[in-house]
């Protein structure tokens, strides 16, 4: 047993085997866990601010929308992709296709909770690590669409590669250097991950998640800044236990620079703050002490890595010092795209074994897809892996268009697809019943068709925490969705502000509202024939174009109601930016079903997408009224008072009378600087 663990069981008074039965009235002191960079909330906030795009050179689909201009031309005509880069990518995807059909044995991934290493080698041999790597620099040079049509298949085969996939190539090293490297660290790197050298993104810490701010990993720069001296430990590495280039995040100090008792020139200014590194995973003083097992994507590497003195060439930074924060963040604004892929996959295969199981499966007499009750699961899956497919090839296509700002709709993308996703997985274990509680390879033993439903669910549920959690997304969201009226009336809420300036500020409001406000009571949608190129798709699209102007006036109303208090309104605002993405997702369909419509597309897609685009809008109006009424009619209020309540004790009776089966030990381990204690547990493929 470990020292926290006996600290644990003498500070907690509970029952052994740590049975909850009547306490002891004595709280258990409150002790000093670990802890990051201690912050207040506003220097969080204000570091956050810092680490945001702040300028919209480009037009953005999702920002008019949240702002009641629902502009269809920015997404209509759907984006196409050029006649090479589709010959490309279809090659490549058909290449992957028969090398996972071929190499690819889900089962065994799921039972050993490993990749094969001959599988890691084979993608590296087909080109998989370099989808998205210029041919300048030896990799395959993907549109963002073939990218994301390629980690559909990959998480086809198995959820596990396209997370292996997606991590190295969309957070990974070849992302941040596609975007802010300099031509050397291009030429010295990215032919190496285009080979198959795997990379891994580090951010997270054990006490520091959604909240960099309190980051505790430090870079400190050398005398003559030549290099810095990392130290410190980081959590979650997705394919940290594997990879040979790491991306890391860390603090570097603010000041002259240079370690004490070191020699070298005098010592350089530093700008300080969260900064961005390229590491070899090899390096002196890095140890995965520990590969990291989950409740799914049971092949995944990930792990907890400490650093110890680890020196780093300057020349690996990427950008500038305190740069770090924005980099991931646009990184992100298209590598968020990936995980929506990954769910889109699992809608496709959802479809597959719903309607083959309820066309087979038999019971009162009549195919369990006749009745309504398991019919209307069909439908909802059906509808929502369209739409899911539908948001990830026009927020892909966006991307490659270039012509866009997409951070808002790839955003949504991640939060919708993710929402969804698990949804639909959930849908079809009930479809399954039994079946779908049961393992596939507990059902292949008894000699049925083993049908991964339950993994399925297991492996998406991630995808509501990955890259930035369904909450913190509707945060993120929501402040780019109210930056115009942040701009324009911001300084009015803020507290302390001297009369005079608070007057001009209220002028430049009233500015901007007297000119926007107007633009809210009619529009589009309220005129009989709009969209009528759209065919039976038109009324939903009229539905959206009015949906997307209330939005924006219950935001005003918000704003107005709660002033600066509105940011303590999560519930309200995350059913705004839920209203914001069935918006978007019903936009995406429509637009789709016309492309196919147009283009004559193969396989069924012309005759039959403006059914399931129909189907969709039908279940998102109903999902878009029901949020509309819970912005004003709802328990937020009063749920907020009961958790507090509940934080205070007065109601712990309630836990009374069971057995708390938890491994006794710290809730967050207590990280200490130093070197590591445990066996490094990284290994090298091929």
């Amino acid at each position: 047993m470990s020292e926290h663990q006996e600290s644990a069981r003498a500070t907690h008074p509970v029952t052994q085997p740590n049975q909850v039965s009547e306490p002891d009235r004595r709280e258990p002191q409150s002790r000093m866990g670990p802890r990051g960079a201690q912050v207040s909330e506003a220097q969080a906030r204000e570091i956050a601010e810092q680490a945001r795009e702040t300028e919209w050179a480009l037009p953005s689909f999702g920002r008019q929308l949240f702002l009641g201009d629902f502009q269809l031309s920015l997404i209509h005509p759907h984006p196409r992709q050029e006649d090479e880069a589709a010959r490309r990518g279809e090659e490549f995807c058909a290449r992957l296709r028969d090398f996972c059909e071929a190499s690819v044995n889900s089962a065994l991934i799921e039972r050993e909770a490993r990749i094969p290493d001959e599988v890691v080698t084979g993608l590296a041999d087909v080109g998989a690590f370099g989808m998205k790597i210029s041919t300048a620099y030896g990799g395959l040079g993907l549109s963002n669409l073939y990218y994301n049509r390629a980690l559909i298949i990959a998480g086809s085969a198995s959820p596990a590669l396209a997370a292996l996939l997606s991590a190295h190539q969309s957070i990974g090293v070849p992302q941040p250097l596609a975007l802010f490297g300099t031509d050397q660290q291009k030429q010295h790197y990215l032919p190496r991950c285009a080979r198959g050298e795997i990379s891994a993104f580090l951010l997270t810490e054990p006490d520091v998640g959604s909240d960099p701010a309190r980051l505790s990993t430090t870079a400190t720069p050398s005398a003559d800044g030549s290099e810095y001296v990392l130290n410190g430990v980081k959590l979650w590495t997705t394919n940290g236990v594997v990879a040979d280039l790491l991306v890391v995040m860390a603090r570097v100090p603010k000041g002259e620079g240079g370690r004490e008792g070191e020699g070298g020139r005098e010592g350089k200014s530093h700008r300080g703050g969260i900064t961005a590194f390229v590491v070899e995973g090899s390096a002196e003083g890095i140890t995965v002490e520990h590969r990291n097992a989950f409740m799914g994507l049971r092949g995944l590497e990930n792990g907890a890595t400490r650093f110890h003195e680890v020196r780093v060439p300057a020349a690996s930074r990427i950008g500038e010092e305190g740069q770090g924060l924005k980099i991931a963040l646009t990184t992100l604004n298209t590598g968020r795209l990936s995980l929506p892929a990954s769910c889109a996959s699992a809608g496709k295969l959802a479809l597959k074994i719903a309607r083959e199981w309820s066309g087979e499966r038999v019971q009162w007499g009549r195919p369990i897809a006749e009745h309504q009750a398991v019919a209307k699961k069909i439908a909802f899956i059906a509808a929502t892996g369209y739409a899911l497919e539908a948001v990830v090839e026009l927020s892909s296509q966006l991307a490659d268009d270039k012509r866009r700002d997409i951070r808002i709709e790839a955003a949504l993308a991640k939060l919708y697809c993710s929402e969804m996703g698990c949804a639909i997985a959930d849908e079809l274990v009930q479809i399954r019943g039994g079946r779908g509680y049961e393992t596939a390879a507990s059902l292949a033993a008894r000699g049925e068709r083993g049908v991964p439903a339950e993994q399925l669910l297991r492996d998406l549920r991630i995808n509501r925490i990955f890259e930035g959690s369904s909450e913190i997304m509707r945060l993120l969201i929501a402040r780019e969705a109210v930056d115009a009226h942040l701009t324009a009336a911001g300084e009015m809420i803020k507290p302390g502000l001297p009369a005079a300036q608070r007057a001009r500020a209220a002028a430049k409001a009233g500015g901007f509202y007297a000119r926007w406000l107007p633009t809210l009571v009619t529009g589009e949608g309220q005129r009989p024939q709009a969209f009528s190129e759209f065919g039976p798709l038109a009324p939903h699209l009229r539905y959206a174009e009015r949906a997307s102007r209330k939005l924006a006036r219950a935001t005003f109303y918000g704003m107005a109601r709660w002033q600066g208090g509105l940011e303590r309104r999560q519930g309200f605002l995350g059913r705004l930016v839920d209203i914001g993405a069935e918006l978007f997702a019903m936009s995406a369909v429509c637009v789709r079903a016309q492309m196919d419509a147009e283009d004559g597309a193969a396989g069924g897609r012309a005759e039959t997408g403006f059914e399931l685009a129909g189907a969709f809008c039908a279940q998102a109006r109903v999902r878009c009224d029901e949020l509309f009424g819970q912005l004003w009619k709802n328990t937020d209020s009063a749920d907020t008072g009961l958790a507090r309540r509940v934080m205070s004790g007065r109601y712990k009776w309630l836990e009374y009378g069971i057995i708390d089966p938890s491994i006794p030990g710290p809730w967050v381990a207590e990280t200490v600087a130093g070197p590591s204690k445990h066996e490094n547990v990284h290994r090298h493929i091929g």
